[in-house]
Formats: C-alpha cells, structure tokens, sequence
C-alpha cells in the first residue's frame, strides 16, 4: 500500500525513512538537514564512520533518537555530478535493496526527485511512483510506503498518481 500525507519526515513512525543524501553523506533537501538534527549526537557518530558512496548507493543506519528505527540514506548526487532522475531513481531502487535485505515492513520516504531542476514535477513524480508500484508488484516487504509531502502541492500531485484508476493495479497473486 502506498500511502500520501503531508507531514515531517524526521516525525514518520516506521521501520525506516529514506534520506536524501550527497555522496559524502550531507543532507541535500531541507527535510534531510531537520532529520539529521532531530536525531541527534549517536546518529552523526554513525555517519561519520562510513565516509564517501557512489552516486546511486544507499545505506542503512541506526536512526538514533528518531522514532523510526532506521535510516536509508540514499545517495542522489555527488561534489562533482547533479542530481538527476536517473541518480534519484537509482538511489531509490538501492535504498528500496536494503529495506528488502533488512526485512522491513515500513518505509517512509520523501517526495524524491521533485528538485531536479530539468524535469518537470509529475514526471519525476510518476518515475517515483512507478518505482514503488514496481517494488509492490515484486511482493517483497516493506508493502506499506509513505510518500511525506512538504506541501499540500506535492502531496496533490502524489495522490493523483497513487490513486490514478489506470493502472488497474491488482495486488499479486499466489505463484
């Protein structure tokens, strides 16, 4: 189930958020910056140890005082190369890797991609979208996403394409 509200990531109860994240770990979007914040002393003592990924590479760490329990940093940009809907899209099928691998039910997950300069909101949107449809499709948990929408705007948008009655989207069967 994929689910749209307009809220605060660092504030989301689930097994994990996805961060936004340059290769050196720095927070690229404001709710990044909040998050790393509210989580306080323990969660930058884990970050300093892991150092520099690949542009398109996600880790999981411990989400120190948030109340999820772990945090996806997905890595969409690098120092040297932009962020683009491929990085994003990328790092997102990563990030999505390591909650399969950890066996999470829960991922609440920003509206990534939508600052992308080059590419017009409901594509980025809808690239986003079909990622997690597809990863529904695959029946692999986590199954209960979270889009957290800054604005009312956003959240629109990901509804319209969540709740969009074209896709007639069956659930999996047995098989």
């Amino acid at each position: 189930m994929i689910r749209v509200l307009v809220g605060e990531l660092s504030a989301q109860v689930a097994d994990a958020v996805v961060r936004p994240v340059r290769s050196d770990l720095a927070p690229v979007t404001s709710a990044s910056r909040l998050l790393e914040q509210r989580a306080g002393e323990r969660f930058g003592e884990h970050m300093a140890k892991i150092g520099v990924l690949p542009l398109g590479g996600a880790v999981i760490t411990p989400s120190g005082d948030l109340p999820a329990s772990f945090v996806i940093h997905v890595v969409v940009m690098s120092e040297d190369e932009p962020q683009t809907p491929m990085s994003v899209q990328r790092a997102l099928r990563n990030g999505l890797r390591r909650a399969v691998d950890l066996g999470l039910d829960s991922l609440a997950l920003p509206p990534l991609g939508l600052g992308v300069g080059t590419t017009e909101p409901e594509v980025s949107a809808r690239a986003l979208v079909d990622i997690l449809f597809n990863h529904l499709d695959e029946g692999s948990a986590p199954l209960d996403l979270t889009i957290v929408a800054g604005s009312e705007f956003e959240a629109d948008l990901f509804r319209r394409l969540v709740d969009d009655p074209s896709r007639n989207r069956e659930p999996p069967g047995p098989g």
